[in-house]
């Protein structure tokens, strides 16, 4: 369907109490947007939910629903949680008096909003045509057809499922959730010839289904570029985390052919935070999966390619080209190269917790399992931004959740704000000084043995869900033998190469590395997997614009 033909049946909702207002919305819309979209007006919650279950019938789209703050019966905010059952692409506007503005900040959180705005909002041209025009783009560059037609069949408590449930989200490919011993489960895998014992079972678009699909294959099935366009490139960014996205950005800007290799999904370990509250420009916060898809957009805009799901396994130096082999053998090569792979989540080390990793012991999937964990008990394992990060959104559907923390408090390691909101939840509890010494269950986990550190004194407790944020470790074990690591796996550049005044050895060129490159030149650095960085996602898109900018500077001198 062409985007024309799109737009056609395409509306714009406003909901307004006060006829006054909402003929007054519908107008100033009408003007700027009545020639490509349908406006639909409504001056309740309820009579605006009946509209759009009757647009959802008729297989209408709905791209924005402006709905005012201060409703009777039911206000902005509730309706706003309402719809999103029925149209959850849409993008949602708050419209709200000055007085209003604490409401439609907490909103966020609530009903993931996109943007509030104040009343009057005279002139429109300045401040409601604008904000909508970036809505209407935003919306149109998404997926927003209102049935997924990727579905998965699989089992609650297969660590198989979860990763494949988790692959599909990340990398925002829409599918409906089907599970195996259910009627409508038990139907598909019917058709798909399978009785269950291998699962899960992917049912692509074309109707194809894929057994136990390994990454590399689902991602080809489903849209995902696998295989890069062309043998050789001026710049090839490793890792999609954003350090590698800002990099690809910048890079493709600037006009450097630029391919950037992730082996999961974009965003890294930021893409599965649920908000990001102290990143530049965004006041009211960001998700992690919204500043990576407007980072992805951003930069297969410029013409850079990003290639999903593929492992690399090698660097080469062949002269001025430095190759990178993947794990099926073959490779691409390029001029200059930056790493940037991040971290990985450690694996925590008691008992039972690797036989029932993905059985109820996760590792950064907050994200994607959260709605299952509705009205249970969870248990996170951590003291940094990520847990509580995670702690924060899973507590929005929990009865419970419980931080268990190895330390004598937050403060050594835990952003003020986040610990602020920790406080005021009142589901949210702070075990200090206690450690997970063992994981049980049969094919789930069941329970948890915990430790107090200082009492020694142990404690089995019921549990469903065990969350693991506790420190990271780099992805540069593919890198030994040509890149310069610390004891860490931490990756050296720069100054840390030269720390005796002298250049590392091989090295052959007339000046010493730049910051951010490596003991081989045209290799360069971004993000958490160099030597000491900040470990922060601002710092991390910072150092990949600044990597570029040494990148031109060697291709220049090359």
């Amino acid at each position: 369907m062409t985007q024309a033909a799109d737009a056609a049946r395409t509306v714009i909702m406003t909901v307004d109490d006060d006829p006054g207002v909402s003929r007054a919305v519908a107008r100033d819309l009408r003007r700027r947007y009545g020639a490509s979209y349908r406006i639909v007006r409504a001056e309740s919650g309820e009579s605006a939910l009946d509209a759009l279950r009757e647009l959802k019938l008729r297989g209408d789209l709905v791209a924005v629903i402006l709905a005012d703050y201060r409703m009777p019966r039911m206000n902005g905010i509730e309706f706003l949680e309402q719809a999103l059952d029925v149209y959850p692409g849409a993008r949602r506007v708050l419209l709200t008096a000055y007085a209003d503005t604490s409401a439609a900040i907490d909103a966020i959180n609530v009903v993931d909003l996109d943007h509030y705005l104040l009343k009057p909002w005279d002139p429109p041209e300045e401040k409601l045509y604008p904000i909508l025009d970036d809505l209407l783009e935003a919306w149109r560059c998404s997926d927003y057809r209102p049935v997924p037609s990727t579905k998965v069949v699989g089992h609650r408590w297969s660590a198989r499922s979860s990763d494949v449930r988790e692959f599909l989200a990340r990398n925002q490919v829409p599918y409906r959730w089907y599970s195996s011993d259910e009627p409508e489960g038990g139907r598909l895998l019917a058709a798909a010839g399978e009785d269950g014992t291998r699962l899960p079972v992917v049912i692509t678009p074309d109707g194809t289904p894929l057994v136990e699909p390994e990454a590399v294959d689902l991602a080809a099935r489903v849209g995902l570029a696998t295989t890069p366009e062309a043998d050789f490139y001026d710049l090839v960014v490793i890792g999609g985390g954003p350090a590698g996205l800002g990099a690809v950005v910048y890079g493709a800007s600037e006009g450097l052919r630029t391919v950037l290799v992730e082996r999961s999904a974009t965003g890294g370990q930021a893409g599965q935070s649920s908000r990001i509250e102290n990143y530049l420009g965004f006041p009211d916060g960001v998700s992690g999966a919204q500043l990576t898809d407007r980072a992805r957009r951003q930069a297969t805009r410029f013409g850079a390619e990003i290639l999903t799901a593929r492992e690399v396994t090698g660097l080469e130096i062949n002269g001025a080209s430095r190759v990178v082999r993947f794990s099926d053998g073959s490779a691409v090569a390029a001029h200059s190269v930056i790493l940037a792979t991040g971290v990985s989540y450690r694996q925590l080390a008691a008992p039972g917790c690797e036989e029932l990793h993905g059985c109820g012991v996760f590792y950064g999937s907050a994200l994607t399992e959260a709605t299952a964990c509705q009205g249970h008990d969870v248990y996170i394992v951590g003291g940094a931004n990520s847990a509580g990060q995670a702690a924060v959104y899973l507590a929005r559907f929990a009865k419970s959740v419980t931080l268990l923390v190895r330390g004598p408090d937050l403060t050594a390691s835990m952003s003020y704000y986040l610990i602020q909101q920790i406080e005021r939840a009142p589901n949210i509890s702070v075990r200090c000084g206690t450690v997970v010494e063992g994981a049980h269950g049969d094919g789930r986990l069941q329970q948890l043995t915990l430790r107090d550190t200082d009492s020694g004194r142990s404690e089995l407790v019921d549990a469903q869900w065990l969350f693991v944020f506790i420190g990271a470790a780099p992805l540069t074990d593919w890198l030994d033998g040509t890149v310069l690591r610390d004891e860490r796996g931490f990756i050296l550049t720069g100054p840390d190469l030269t720390a005796d005044g002298r250049p590392p050895a091989d090295w052959e060129l007339d000046r010493p590395p730049y910051h951010l490159e490596t003991n081989v030149p045209g290799v360069f650095v971004a993000g958490d997997a160099r030597a000491e960085s900040a470990k922060r996602v601002a710092s991390a898109v910072g150092e990949g614009a600044m990597a570029v900018m040494l990148v031109h500077r060697y291709l220049e001198q090359s």
